[in-house]
This record gives C-alpha cells, sequence and structure tokens, in this order.
C-alpha cells in the first residue's frame, strides 16, 4: 500500500488522465490505445472477464506496471496519497495489531518525530545565548549566532510535525482504529495479537483497515469483499458513503458494486467502455447498447447487399455507368461493423443422479470443538429434497466447520448425522488441496472423474470455465487459487449426484462464470448445502437460510433478502427493549421461554411453514414440520398453539411494572452515561487547550529567552498528551456503553 501524505482535497476537477496506454504480455493485447479520464471523487467499478486486464490497470495507476505506450498522469501527484489493497495476501510482520496499523498509517513515526524534537529543544535550551543574556546583559547581537538558529529551526520541525499529527487526528487514533477494527469483526482483545497469528481471511482486514484509516485521496480495491463476512461488508458500504476521495475497486459482488459505485468502467479486447450508472443499470445498458448496434450492423449489411447487386447488375450497361461508379467508391467507403461481443453465456448443467429420498439429511443435536473451546452445540435441522439452504454468519461462527461436519471430512465431538436412502454427496472445500491433486495436470484432473461424459464435452465444460487451448495441460501445481477453484467445481459439475455442500464456491469466480454456475445450480434437481458471502448469488438461489450465531444455530424461512429483513426487524424489536409478542423476556402466553427466538418470530416462522407446506405435496416435503401444536425447526421446538397468528401473551399488572422498572433503570444509566462523557469530554477540551497554549510558546520566536519555562512546558506537553490519550480511551468506552445500552 502506497503511503499517505496528507486529506483529501475536495473538487471536481479532473484527477487521472490515461493518455493513449498500450499494454501486451506475449501475443494477448490488454490495452490498445486506451484513453480515459476519471475526475475527483468518482465511484468506479471496474469489471470484465478473469484476464481482461482490471488488477493490471489499477498496478497501473500505482505506477507498477511499465506500459508499452502511452502515460497516466495523476494531477498534482505529490500531493496526493493513493492507497492499494492488493487481491494476493501479504505478508504481515510479527508486531502486535494496533502497533502495526500505528506503524502503517505514519502515526509512530510522528510520535517518535515529536519526542526526538521535545528532547532536542530540551537540551538546546541550556546552550542558548538567550539563557546568559538574562544573567550577564548580553545585548540581541549575541543571540542571532549558530546556536539560536538552529533552535528555531528545531522549534519550526517540531511545529510541523506537530501540524500534521494533528492534521492525521493523531489524539484520536486509537479511538478510530477501534472503531474500524470492530466493524471489521474485531474483538477488543484482538488489538494486542500479534498479526502473524491472524488467517489470511482477517490479514485481508488488516490492510484495508489501514487504507481506510490512512484516508487517501485515491482508494484502490481489488476484490475487496472477498474476505468479509455479511455484517463485516455491510458496515464497510456503510463507512465508504461517506468517504470523500476517488473510489475505483475491482469487485465480483453484484449488491457491493450497485450501493458503491456511479460509473461501470469494462475492460475487454484491449479495449474500455463506460457507463454512467451503478452495475444494474450498466447490465440494461450494455443490452441496449449490443442490440442497437446489432441492428444497424443488419441495416448496413443489407445496404452493402443492395449496393452489390446494382453494381453486379448495371456493370456493364453505359448508360449506368456513372451511377455504377458512384456506388464503387460508395461501397470502398462502408467500413464493416463488426457483430457484438456475444453475451450467450455457456449452459452448463449437472448430470442428473439417482432420486434421492425425501428425508435427505437430519441432523440431531450436533456439536463441535478445537481444544475444549466449542464452536456450537445443540444443533438440529432436516433437509428435504429439492431444499437449497444457506449457511451465514459472521467469520468464526462455524459455517465452514459446519459444512465439513455435513461433508464427512470431520467428525463430529456430539451429536449425529444421518443421510437418507440414495443420497449422492459432493463436498466443495475451500482449501483447494483437500479437491485436487497437485501432482496431476488439468486434463488429468478432469479425466479422473468417473463420468459419462465425452471427452469433448470435458473440453467444452474446461473452456466454460476458462480453461482452453494449452491450459489444460498445465500442472495442478502451478494453477492460481482462482483456477484450482474453478477446477474443483468442475470435477464436482462431472460428477454424478443428489446433494451437493460448497463452502465458498464462488470467492475466485468473475460475474460471467458466477452467472454460468448459479444457473447450473438453479437447474441442479438435487439438494444443495451453500457457505457464501455473495449476497446477490445467495438471493437467487437458496429458499431457507441457517444463520450460526453465538454458538447456536437459528433458522429462516426464505431468501436472503427474507433473512436479512427478519433479522433486522429481530433486532430493532430488542432495541426497544421488549417485543410486541411476547414481552419483554420473550416469552409466549403459556410462559414458555422460546428457545433463540420471540413469539413474533415463531408466529412468523410458524406462518411460512404452513405456506410452505401448503405449496408442496405434504408436511414431509416443507422446510419444517408443523405436528399438531408444535413447531419443529432448526433451533428445536416450540411449544404453544399459534392459531390465526395469535399468540400474544397476556400480561399482568406485575409483567408490566417489571417493564416500567427495567425502562426507568435503562434511562437511568442513559443519563449516567451521558453524564459522565459531557464530563470527558470538557475535560479533553480543558487539556487540549491548555496543549495548544503550551505549544504556541514553544513556537515563539523569543521563547528562548525563558529557559525555565520552556523546560517546564515540554514536561507539561508530554503529561497532556499521555492525560488526553487516556481521556479518548474513556470517552470511546463511554460511547460503546451508552451505544449498547
Amino acid at each position: 500500500m502506497e503511503g499517505i501524505n496528507q486529506r483529501p482535497v475536495w473538487s471536481d476537477k479532473k484527477l487521472i488522465y490515461l493518455k493513449n496506454i498500450s499494454l501486451a504480455f506475449g501475443d494477448k493485447t490488454i490495452f490498445a490505445d486506451l484513453s480515459w479520464h476519471i475526475t475527483e471523487r468518482s465511484r468506479i467499478g471496474l469489471v470484465g472477464d478473469n484476464g481482461a486486464g482490471k488488477t493490471t490497470l489499477l498496478r497501473a495507476i500505482l505506477g507498477r506496471v511499465e506500459l508499452d505506450g502511452g502515460a497516466i498522469e495523476i494531477t498534482d501527484r505529490r500531493n496526493r496519497s493513493l492507497a492499494y489493497l492488493p487481491q494476493d495476501l501479504e505478508e504481515l510482520p510479527d508486531v502486535p495489531l494496533m502497533d502495526y496499523l500505528r506503524d502503517r498509517c505514519g502515526i509512530a513515526a510522528l510520535e517518535k518525530t515529536l519526542r526526538d524534537c521535545e528532547g532536542q529543544i530540551a537540551a538546546a535550551v541550556c546552550c542558548l545565548p538567550g539563557a546568559a543574556a538574562g544573567a550577564t546583559g548580553e545585548t540581541e547581537s549575541q543571540e542571532e549566532d549558530e546556536t539560536t538558529a538552529s533552535y528555531r529551526r528545531l522549534l519550526k520541525d517540531y511545529e510541523t510535525a506537530l501540524a500534521l499529527f494533528n492534521a492525521r487526528d493523531g489524539y484520536s487514533f486509537e479511538a478510530r482504529a477501534g472503531q474500524i477494527l470492530k466493524g471489521f469483526g474485531f474483538r477488543e482483545a484482538d488489538h494486542h495479537r500479534n498479526c502473524g497469528e491472524f488467517s489470511g481471511g482477517w490479514k485481508m482486514r488488516i490492510l484495508l483497515a489501514v487504507i481506510l484509516l490512512s484516508r487517501p485521496d485515491i482508494m484502490l480495491l481489488d476484490e475487496p469483499t472477498n474476505h468479509l463476512d455479511t455484517e463485516s461488508m455491510e458496515w464497510l458500504e456503510s463507512y465508504l458513503k461517506d468517504y470523500p476521495g476517488t473510489l475505483i475497486t475491482v469487485a465480483h459482488d453484484r449488491f457491493f458494486l450497485d450501493k458503491m459505485t456511479a460509473t461501470i468502467a469494462e475492460i475487454g479486447r484491449g479495449r474500455l467502455t463506460i457507463y454512467k450508472g451503478n452495475y444494474s443499470w450498466y447490465l440494461r445498458e450494455k443490452e441496449r447498447r449490443l442490440a442497437v448496434r446489432e441492428k444497424e450492423r443488419l441495416l448496413q449489411h443489407s445496404e452493402i447487399k443492395r449496393t452489390e447487386a446494382f453494381i453486379e447488375r448495371f456493370r456493364y450497361k453505359a448508360t449506368k455507368a456513372k451511377q455504377v461508379q458512384s456506388r464503387l467508391r460508395l461501397l470502398e467507403k462502408f467500413s464493416p461493423l463488426e457483430a457484438g461481443e456475444s453475451e450467450q453465456a455457456v449452459r452448463i448443467k449437472f448430470p442428473a443422479g439417482t432420486k434421492s429420498g425425501k428425508e435427505v439429511l437430519t441432523v440431531r443435536d450436533l456439536g463441535k470443538e478445537y481444544g475444549g473451546i466449542p464452536v456450537f452445540s445443540g444443533v438440529g435441522f432436516t433437509l428435504h429434497r429439492g431444499e437449497r439452504v444457506a449457511l451465514v454468519g459472521v467469520n468464526g461462527a462455524g459455517k465452514s466447520t459446519l459444512s465439513r461436519l455435513l461433508g464427512g471430512v470431520e467428525a463430529p465431538s456430539a451429536g449425529e448425522i444421518r443421510y437418507g436412502l440414495n443420497v449422492q454427496m459432493a463436498f466443495f472445500s475451500q482449501e483447494s488441496a483437500e479437491n485436487l491433486r497437485y501432482d496431476r495436470t488439468v486434463w488429468e484432473e478432469a479425466l479422473d472423474v468417473p463420468s459419462h461424459s465425452h471427452d469433448q464435452e470435458r473440453r467444452n465444460l474446461l473452456g466454460a470455465f476458462l480453461f482452453s487451448g494449452d491450459d489444460i495441460h498445465k500442472p495442478v501445481a502451478v494453477l492460481s487459487g482462482g483456477e484450482k477453484s474453478r477446477l474443483a467445481l468442475l470435477k464436482i459439475l462431472l460428477r454424478k449426484t443428489n446433494l451437493l455442500i460448497l463452502d465458498e464456491p464462488t470467492n475466485h469466480l468473475d460475474l460471467k462464470t458466477k452467472d454460468i454456475f448459479q444457473s447450473a445450480l438453479l437447474a441442479y434437481p438435487g439438494t444443495v448445502v451453500l457457505v457464501s458471502h455473495d449476497r446477490y448469488f445467495l438471493d437467487r438461489l437458496v429458499n431457507r437460510v441457517f444463520e450460526l450465531r453465538d454458538g447456536a444455530c437459528r433458522e429462516y424461512l426464505g431468501n436472503y433478502s427474507d433473512f436479512i429483513e427478519k433479522r433486522q426487524s429481530s433486532r430493532d424489536v430488542s432495541a426497544m427493549g421488549k417485543t410486541p409478542e411476547a414481552g419483554a423476556e420473550g416469552r409466549d402466553r403459556k410462559g414458555v421461554t422460546l428457545s433463540g427466538r420471540t413469539s413474533g418470530e415463531a408466529n412468523a416462522s410458524v406462518t411460512d411453514a404452513k405456506r410452505a407446506i401448503s405449496a408442496t405435496a405434504g408436511a414431509e416435503e416443507a422446510a419444517g414440520e408443523v405436528r399438531g401444536n408444535r413447531f419443529v425447526g432448526c433451533t428445536g421446538e416450540f411449544p404453544g398453539e399459534v392459531p390465526g397468528g395469535a399468540g400474544r401473551a397476556v400480561r399482568t399488572r406485575e409483567e408490566r411494572r417489571r417493564e416500567a422498572e427495567e425502562r426507568n433503570s435503562l434511562a437511568r444509566q442513559r443519563r449516567a452515561l451521558r453524564k459522565d462523557l459531557q464530563a470527558v469530554e470538557a475535560d479533553i477540551t480543558d487539556r487540549e487547550q491548555r496543549k495548544a497554549a503550551g505549544e504556541e510558546f514553544l513556537c515563539h520566536p523569543f521563547s528562548h529567552r525563558e529557559p525555565e519555562r520552556i523546560k517546564q512546558t515540554v514536561r507539561d506537553l508530554r503529561t497532556l498528551e499521555k492525560e488526553i490519550a487516556a481521556l479518548y480511551d474513556r470517552w470511546h468506552e463511554l460511547a460503546a456503553s451508552l451505544e449498547g445500552v
């Protein structure tokens, strides 16, 4: 990542110029005479097939790629700061996380500069001619010697470093860092962990946190959502909404592109095509442009045919010689329009496997722990034939662990998993080594799968997944991460299955390949269990969502959008301090506590289940089962009759009194926290004013005449800095507590 110079410059002027740039790798053209200008505060999404040159363009803007021709210029480059998030993981040093952030953002260096300046100023005071002047009455000419000039340079350096430190909000850095780390799912205890202890996905989040903390003028992000869970992605989107600089991102997440971009730049065939709008608008506009171009091409073709027919008919007729010559010249001027890029996606489908029983998989009281630390426990559900289920949750909640248990890769610590009749399962792991053999070639891996597909069908499938020509003879060991993922998915497509368990299958797929795979899954007659952070992919595909949270599993009927809506509704209710259906304690009307749900959620789930049952052949094929007055689902059994949406708890006077007491208690807590917060803010203001006064004194040109005061001021400033830092930490704690009440 590039270093940071200063805060963003806000204007609408042109910022980046691409002037006739050209680049080729061997016989493959990446850019051909490409020109483009980017204005400040732009929100640009780069799209295109894998290998089209998206990452190369980002690196070219950074100056890390040597172009064959043309140039890339950035207005006022010296005063512009750029930050780049690479697609590939960088190795991080084995230092505490917060120290690493302070170092990468330049805060640690500035603090060291300030400490050094303070020490030098304190040491220089004793050598100043002004100190002697106070005792001996020496003239002002003696104050202009080399020592005095050196002292003034020290003061100026200190003033510059201090101004830069304040400009970068150095005193509130840890509070800002804590906020960003919390948004990315880090706990407060993680702040002191060494960076080397984190997994690859968390390391990418650290690099992204560095960029956000640095607040660059130009932000270049290459697949920023690959390693983020849903909640972290939503937080990042909300954070970037207020980002004042220029954002250029490569992403394969449609929701992210729709929310974050106002311009789509499509790279392909060495050309760049600009669309003013978000990704959804780009898809519609591209289709319209292709239709218009095809119509123009057909009209031109018809005109050429008519002209050629006229020439052929009257070529040897003297009276028509002039018209023939005119049409020959016209024909020479025609520049035939090329057919637009084919948007017909390669169609792939899963081979038909044996039909499984109605109950494909049953889980009872499933639990898993590592080293005595539980991941989840008491998980239970039943999957029925044809269901498409999403496993969601924050990173570390246990999604991949549960998928590995279901796939038979690992054994559970408790409970059991029972497979139904004629189940033929395939498991896709995030770890490519579990899916492939590195001592084989791509073609050998494709041939290794027992299948009725002919060699040509296998080659066609390899081409659909971007393995063409000599690529099929590459050793698996030299493939990139994305190529390994595509090859592993291809192997699954060659097998006869009726149950697919897929752990992050779309991480490295471009949008076109992702659409091909999604269409294949939509047409798949079997059962699918899917772990993914791609919201658009899940939204179109699944009809049931399991959320892993706090060591438990919660079920939501419907697609991903339905899940988000229900989860948000549940959070809103919780924030009110009580549930409208069951009161503050979340009990049904018979006084039985609902396991992981409010009675309102239970009613909604029962209603959804009844609808699902009525739309299917029978209760056994529904997502859950309603048996008498009991609802059986992912989280267990919920007693209590819920006819006609009823189930409202009958609250007694005692219950209302307790609720009122709880509300009053929360109000008192909030008032106390607000009072403490205001007191801390007043203390911060007071100390910052005293600090500013001390700094003003040190920077005064005649301050050297008071050496003792200088020494005391330097000591006071050090104390004030510590106090301000502690107060900011306290302010952050109080603000977090107030938010949680």
